[in-house]
C-alpha cells in the first residue's frame, strides 16, 4: 500500500491528467458514452490539484463528487433532449389536420359521425350535421377528429 501512495504523491496532479487521457482513449475504443464523463471529472480534479495542492485523499473525494455531479447533470440534460421529438406531431396524424376544412362522410348524429380527409375516413365528434356538409377540424381526441360547423 505504501508504494501506491508513494506513486500518487510522486506524480501528483499529473496522475489525474493521465487518468483523464486513459479514460478518453478508452471511450473511443469501447462503444457507448460512459468513460468520457469520468475522464472529464479526472481532468477537472487535475486542474484543481494544480491550482490548490490538496492531499490525494481529498482529490479522490473530489473526483467522486465531481463524477457523480457530471453524470447526473448529463442524465438530466439528455432526458430533456430525448423528450423533445425531432418532428412535432409525427405520431399524432390527426393534429396535422387541425384548421383544415373537411366534408362530412356519414352524418354527425348525437355528436358522432365520420368525415373524409383526402382519401381517408375519420371518426369525428362535434355539432350534428348532414352528409356532404363542410366542417372545420378544431382538435383531436386520440384518433377522433373534433370538428365544428363553419
Amino acid at each position: 500500500m505504501q508504494s501506491v501512495t508513494g506513486l500518487i504523491e510522486q506524480f501528483g496532479p499529473w496522475l489525474w491528467f493521465a487518468l483523464a487521457v486513459t479514460l478518453l482513449v478508452l471511450e473511443s475504443i469501447v462503444p457507448g458514452v460512459h468513460f468520457v464523463w469520468f475522464g472529464l471529472s479526472a481532468a477537472i480534479v487535475g486542474v484543481i490539484a494544480l491550482a490548490a495542492p490538496i492531499g490525494w485523499e481529498w482529490q479522490l473525494i473530489a473526483f467522486a463528487l465531481i463524477a457523480l455531479a457530471v453524470v447526473f447533470w448529463v442524465r438530466q440534460k439528455s432526458r430533456e433532449e430525448s423528450a423533445k421529438p425531432d418532428v412535432p406531431g409525427l405520431n399524432e396524424r390527426g393534429t396535422q389536420y387541425v384548421g383544415r376544412v373537411v366534408t362530412i362522410e356519414d352524418a354527425i348524429v348525437n355528436g358522432r359521425g365520420k368525415v373524409r380527409v383526402g382519401d381517408t375516413v375519420w371518426v369525428a365528434e362535434g355539432e350534428d350535421g348532414p352528409k356532404g356538409a363542410n366542417v372545420k377540424v378544431t382538435g383531436t381526441d386520440g384518433t377522433v377528429l373534433v370538428v365544428s360547423r363553419i
